[in-house]
């Protein structure tokens, strides 16, 4: 019977660490990124002649909304590959 060496046990945390940050951290931009897409679409349902002010301004929003996304991705590489 082989023992876990405690190098192999911190791997392990490491790992699973990694996949809950990304799965706390997709959560958050794709709520968000969708409210924005939504209300969006209300505004220009709204104001179909502010169609192009409306598009900029929702993807300059979702583009923020991303950053917390990539975020929870760097930290689960540096969980990954540094650990």
């Amino acid at each position: 019977m082989e023992l876990i060496t405690g190098e192999q046990f911190v791997k392990g945390l490491a790992l699973l660490a990694a996949g809950i940050s990304m799965g706390f951290g997709a959560v958050g931009p794709g709520i968000g990124e969708g409210f924005v897409a939504g209300k969006a679409c209300e505004a220009i349902g709204r104001r179909p002649d502010e169609q192009a002010l409306i598009t900029k301004t929702m993807i300059i929003g979702q583009a923020i909304s991303e950053t917390t996304g990539i975020y929870a991705l760097v930290v689960s590489l540096i969980l990954i590959f540094v650990v």
